[in-house]
């Protein structure tokens, strides 16, 4: 009896999808997060007569046959890319990016990270980086004796000093984009690397070549809608009790034929 594994591959998506909005709910809060969605896809088909096949020795054909579908599977749980709200906060360093592009950040290892993660910090050396520590390219260094900080939309730094009237520009903030966001792999602390999927990172200014501008004093919201997602876990739930119905009445059918006498 096929039903109960199909039934089974059933249950086991609807569980990866409350998986997945659970995950999206827990990160409402988030900085810079994008929601995410589980996608699925059949699986294959057992053929037990196939479509335009001949059914007589007349030459009558079958004009859709019979397949049997033998469940459901994951296809993938993608990001959907959509701007969150800025949040104002006032923070010198607190940088909200309005469209395309993300921070380029040094991992410990050496490798690139990326961020949409703008809650920047700065260390006893005045070197800007993460909340997390790790660095910013292009590795900009605040002197300790600047009394303010200004970065405008193209990511130009300024830093005003005592007994200067004219700001000094202490470095440029680049963001990287890619062809294929989506691709991009999610390791945790609001950073991505670069895979083969999303394609090699262009880096470029601020505002030029498609990217996004910067707007100091600002972070990106989350943009997981609460609303959608409590809808979508309904109906998870609903998928999943089906399912499990499905099973019952499997188990309930098999217990008739073995008392059948």
């Amino acid at each position: 009896m096929k039903s109960l594994q199909i039934a089974a591959t059933g249950m086991s998506a609807q569980q990866m999808r409350v998986d997945t909005i659970a995950n999206n709910l827990a990160n409402m809060n988030t900085t810079g997060y994008n929601a995410r969605r589980a996608d699925f896809a059949d699986l294959h088909y057992q053929q037990f007569a196939r479509a335009g096949s001949i059914a007589a020795s007349d030459g009558t054909v079958l004009p859709t046959g019979v397949q049997v579908g033998l469940g459901v599977r994951p296809a993938s749980v993608s990001m959907q890319i959509q701007q969150g709200a800025s949040l104002q906060t006032g923070g010198d360093l607190d940088i909200a990016i309005e469209g395309r592009g993300y921070l380029e950040v040094t991992l410990p290892d050496g490798q690139a990270g990326y961020t949409r993660d703008g809650g920047l910090k700065r260390t006893g050396e005045g070197l800007i980086v993460t909340a997390d520590g790790f660095e910013v390219v292009p590795g900009i260094v605040i002197p300790n004796d600047t009394r303010a900080i200004s970065i405008n939309a193209q990511g130009e730094i300024y830093g005003y000093f005592a007994g200067q009237v004219q700001p000094q520009m202490l470095g440029q903030l680049s963001l990287a984009s890619f062809a294929n966001e989506k691709g991009l792999e999610a390791i945790g602390s609001n950073l991505f690397l670069e895979t083969a999927a999303s394609g090699a990172a262009v880096v470029g200014v601020p505002g030029t070549d498609g990217l996004g501008t910067l707007r100091q004093g600002y972070l990106e919201e989350s943009s997981v809608d609460p609303v959608r997602e409590m809808t979508e876990l309904i109906k998870a739930q609903r998928g999943y009790e089906l399912n499990s119905k499905v099973i019952s009445a499997a188990d309930q059918m098999m217990a008739a034929t073995t008392q059948v006498r």
